[in-house]
């Protein structure tokens, strides 16, 4: 065992439905299969639309889900983890149908919509002035990005205006995804049209050089006002190579990129269950705040599991 402390400077479908009560899902195929079976129901502790923020915890936490889960499946473990710490959690499905386990999967652009209508939501029920996102995967990444870049999620002009303070992402698709190879061949034979008929338009946006890809980052890596904090591991199969996750700061915004295995050296989480290890939600609580950061004592993930 090791430790360290890492102090770092639409409307949903799931938006109305029940609130369940608090509990913890620690391994992602036990995840997998409930978010499977009630993909509109959203995790433990997230979606409590009385909540109001804390001064301890000043700022409502916004889930974003991966590509192909679910606010249910993706989250399950640390909704509850953040809501028994004192935050309000907010969890959106988004880019997806109701009943359809499977979404984020719709354009990007248009997905970034509705995260902005669903951020505009928390703000006015829980009457805060800004937000913290955390994502996995697309929820991490360029979905985010866009929101804050496009549509609204922050004011260059007046940052302190901005409605997001803190962006954490969890093996986020920053800079474009391989798949280990398999979508740089599709990329290279053009079939990436083709595949997104059945994969959906997410697959090819977070490509590497897709227009969402290359509109984006056009503008630099970040926003101003923002902090930044990736979380990343050298055992991603789909965000590849994984130094495409990490940011780079520009005027006004911080960023913190971490590898995993610099912090736990025998971490064998990989881009699926970075989502349910716990030193990786270690980081995440630390990076939300860093004025309270507590060390990472390092237990064992595996691959496809979690821990």
């Amino acid at each position: 065992m090791t430790a360290l402390t890492l102090g770092l400077p639409g409307e949903s479908v799931a938006a109305d439905a029940p609130n369940p009560p608090v509990g913890t899902v620690t391994s992602a195929p036990t995840a997998f299969i409930r978010g499977t079976l009630q993909p509109d129901v959203p995790p433990a502790g997230a979606n409590d639309w009385n909540c109001r923020p804390t001064a301890a915890h000043p700022r409502p936490v916004v889930l974003l889900h991966a590509t192909y889960t679910n606010a249910h499946m993706n989250w399950s473990m640390l909704s509850p983890r953040l809501k028994r710490a004192g935050y309000c959690v907010f969890a959106p499905n988004y880019g997806g149908e109701p009943g359809v386990p499977f979404k984020a999967t719709r354009h990007i652009p248009d997905s970034a919509r509705e995260i902005a209508r669903f951020v505009d939501r928390v703000l006015a029920a829980t009457g805060a002035r800004q937000v913290d996102l955390v994502g996995h995967s697309q929820g991490g990444g360029v979905l985010p990005r866009w929101y804050l870049r496009f549509e609204g999620g922050t004011n260059p002009a007046k940052p302190s205006r901005n409605k997001v303070r803190r962006l954490i992402g969890l093996a986020p698709s920053n800079h474009g995804a391989t798949v280990s190879g398999l979508g740089t061949l599709t990329t290279e034979l053009g079939l990436n049209p083709t595949v997104s008929l059945v994969a959906g338009q997410a697959y090819a946006d977070q490509m590497v050089g897709s227009r969402v890809h290359t509109t984006l980052d056009r503008g630099g890596d970040t926003q101003p006002g923002v902090a930044y904090t990736v979380i990343a591991t050298r055992y991603d199969e789909v965000v590849t190579p994984y130094t495409n996750q990490f940011l780079t700061p520009g005027p006004g915004a911080t960023v913190r990129n971490i590898t995993l295995q610099e912090v736990c050296p025998l971490d064998l989480s990989e881009h699926i269950s970075i989502a349910y290890d716990s030193n990786a939600l270690q980081l995440v609580l630390n990076a939300l705040d860093p004025a309270h950061a507590r060390p990472v004592h390092c237990r064992l993930s595996a691959p496809l599991i979690g821990g």
